[in-house]
């Protein structure tokens, strides 16, 4: 496509700017195809198709830049030749997608900056008691579809909880990320670390970010799905509104609409646990339809936004994906503090309810998270207990045990051990405790002694 002289281009960004409101001079960023769309062909903005009727230099105005998609943008249109402006299109999406932006579209009025990367010296988090999980399989699916580097870093954020923090399998965690691999679209580029503490991804991932393969994932929970078992859903990237329904957009084929979603919930297996949390636009939308088809004995759904609104995004991570994970993890992304103790009923454990109220209490102010449970007592379901609720002794002496391998073996084969091998070596100490005096708090320390370095080594 031909490019567009430089005379047309800047008396085209100079009308655009002056048409403006000072408010709007101050929150919407202005963008610029130099290439000459021609006549008969069609912008594609994610799947609304605007027919270029003569050929036309685009600007695009994104009204509300501090969004995830979908959020009011447009389209304004001028006549190549002339520099004219003659259509304004209203949208939800902008031109690119899940496709590389081509260097042709380019910012030239940009008030509102989210794409520079935050910049936090992370730390090592404060090693905590251990999580139990005695009862059932726990089956985690994340999700995110036409993604950019927060969503994509949400979702490794949160696969490192699960592995680590709460010990799930790694066979049973599906991740499903844009075209299938650790990618996105958009910056930064290449695509080399997660932005927590700076070392590569660790989630592997099992498919794209599509509708297809989310069936296909359920349909293999399908089989494997039992009374006892727990199953986390957490969608992320970009979702829309078609006027009757929320979707959730995917990296390419159909959108994921809310009732279709809800419906191939219905076709699992009577199961005991589902908690989901959505972190895309107008997330809210799927709160009643899965509580709805829900076939789980407890159900929770905790979304960013209402249905009618969009959800707030930032430079490395989603606000309310991140404050959620963060208060299931207990500590930042970037092994910070947190800005309060999540499990405020001090049982042990951080239940749905109580994730959903500390990222809702520290939420950004753009964001109107709403959550919703099938009983007061599926709120109460958590990913795993720590042991400190039942042996304050135990789990103080275990710590204090752990520690130095925590310091100086790498987290992930530190976890992988403590997981794999220590917890289960350490089950039978546990089944003859029933509360420990501090007359025998020795005897027990040397008992976990004995047992870590058999498993731990020196």
């Amino acid at each position: 496509m031909p490019t567009a002289s430089r005379t047309i281009l800047g008396g085209i960004k100079s009308g655009v700017v002056s048409s403006i409101s000072w408010r709007a001079a101050r929150s919407t960023n202005l963008y610029l195809e130099s290439s000459v769309l021609d006549k008969g062909t069609d912008i594609l903005a994610y799947k609304q198709r605007i027919p270029i009727e003569q050929d036309t230099i685009m600007v695009f105005a994104d009204d509300a830049p501090q969004y995830n998609w979908a959020h009011p943008c447009r389209y304004l249109l001028h006549d190549a030749q002339s520099g004219e402006f003659y259509r304004e299109i209203n949208a939800q999406f902008p031109p690119y997608m899940t496709a590389d932006v081509p260097k042709t579209f380019q910012a030239f009025h940009q008030p509102v900056r989210i794409a520079d990367a935050e910049l936090h010296y992370p730390v090592l988090p404060k090693l905590r008691c251990p999580i139990r999980w005695r009862k059932g399989q726990r089956y985690a699916v994340l999700f995110s579809g036409a993604s950019n580097n927060r969503h994509t870093n949400d979702l490794e954020f949160l696969y490192r909880t699960l592995r680590d923090i709460y010990g799930f399998p790694a066979a049973n965690i599906y991740v499903l990320n844009y075209d299938g691999g650790i990618n996105y679209s958009g910056n930064p580029k290449p695509v080399v670390s997660w932005p927590g503490n700076s070392t590569a991804y660790r989630m592997p991932t099992h498919g794209q970010g599509t509708k297809a393969d989310m069936d296909a994932v359920l349909d293999t929970l399908m089989a494997k799905l039992k009374a006892d078992d727990l199953l986390l859903i957490h969608t992320n990237n970009h979702g829309g509104h078609n006027g009757s329904e929320s979707y959730l957009c995917t990296y390419s084929g159909a959108d994921y609409h809310a009732s279709d979603f809800a419906c191939k919930l219905g076709t699992l297996p009577k199961f005991n646990c589902l908690m989901v949390m959505m972190e895309q636009c107008h997330s809210g939308g799927f709160n009643a339809p899965i509580l709805t088809h829900s076939t789980a004995t407890y159900t929770s759904v905790s979304s960013a936004c209402e249905e009618l609104r969009s959800s707030i995004g930032g430079a490395d991570f989603d606000p309310f994906a991140r404050d959620w994970i963060a208060a299931m993890t207990g500590s930042t992304p970037y092994g910070g503090a947190l800005a309060s103790n999540p499990d405020t009923d001090g049982t042990g454990k951080v239940s749905a309810r109580e994730a959903h109220n500390y990222a809702d209490a520290v939420k950004d102010p753009y964001d109107t998270p709403v959550y919703s449970e099938s009983s007061a007592a599926a709120g109460n379901f958590h990913l795993g207990q720590r042991y400190s609720y039942i042996w304050p002794i135990y789990c103080r002496l275990l710590v204090e045990i752990l520690d130095p391998y925590y310091r100086r073996k790498p987290i992930p084969e530190f976890y992988e051990i403590l997981h794999d091998k220590l917890m289960p070596s350490l089950r039978e100490i546990e089944d003859k405790l029933a509360g420990v005096s501090a007359d025998q708090e020795i005897e027990l320390k040397k008992a976990l002694i004995s047992t870590t370095k058999k498993v731990m080594g020196r």
